[in-house]
């Protein structure tokens, strides 16, 4: 990110490597994170985009490297730790409970803000307000889309400082797509911050602020979109 020295950032991420077993699947991989931002993660398919994010929430723990938030470590950090510090993840492939209903699933992010149930579920309410005829729907019977819309809310009622989002797009509909997005858009106008993989190009690059491309466990580029996008390492990631 060019003038990085001068920006300060709530995550920060410093010469991170990670391993499953003797392989490395991420190396040398610097990131920073303004508060009040969108960042994007892309590149093709096994760049390690999910990997970075896991290691940042504390479901893989790091070779090597510093993951900061607000300038404190929390690499090495449990998931539940990292979590209350403030970073939810959703992951993907629908982060719901499937057996609890839609309310219930909402209700779970309490535990992590301490704020009353009732208003987890509002909160949840005012951003999906498709949702309110589904309250009483167990989440593994509802759409994928729904499901997303579920998960999604959960997460942002919440409150995290950071959200990390993994693919919400994944095997969902233009139009559904669409609707989780301008969620994510209306979350970064609101002042909170994003950092997020998407197959979606051009989508993830009319939400961000930064770029990031990873391709084979290391960064190739990173900027501005406009800038990005003319990189030779986003057009060999898109085949052109």
């Amino acid at each position: 990110m060019a003038g990085r020295a001068a920006v300060s950032g709530l995550l920060e991420v410093d010469d991170l490597a990670v391993a499953y077993g003797p392989v490395l699947a991420v190396s040398g991989i610097d990131l920073l994170v303004p508060e009040a931002s969108v960042v994007a993660l892309l590149g093709p398919n096994g760049a390690g985009k999910t990997t970075v994010l896991r290691a940042i929430s504390g479901l893989l723990r790091p070779r090597r490297g510093a993951i900061s938030l607000d300038g404190r470590r929390i690499d090495g950090l449990a998931p539940h730790r990292v979590a209350q510090a403030g970073v939810l993840h959703v992951p993907e492939g629908r982060g719901i409970f499937p057996s609890l209903t839609v309310e219930e699933n909402l209700r779970v992010a309490s535990y992590v803000d301490g704020l009353p149930g009732e208003e987890m579920v509002a909160s949840g309410l005012s951003v999906f307000p498709e949702l309110e005829g589904r309250l009483g729907q167990i989440a593994a019977t509802l759409s994928g889309g729904q499901q997303q819309m579920v998960s999604l809310a959960r997460a942002l009622v919440a409150r995290p400082r950071l959200l990390l989002l993994d693919e919400i797009s994944t095997g969902l509909a233009p139009t559904v797509v669409t609707r989780l997005l301008r969620a994510v858009k209306e979350t970064a106008a609101a002042g909170g911050t994003v950092l997020m993989v998407e197959q979606y190009v051009e989508i993830a690059m009319g939400l961000a602020d930064y770029v990031y491309v990873l391709d084979k466990g290391r960064l190739v580029d990173v900027g501005e979109p406009a800038d990005v996008r003319a990189s030779r390492a986003l057009r060999s990631y898109l085949g052109e």
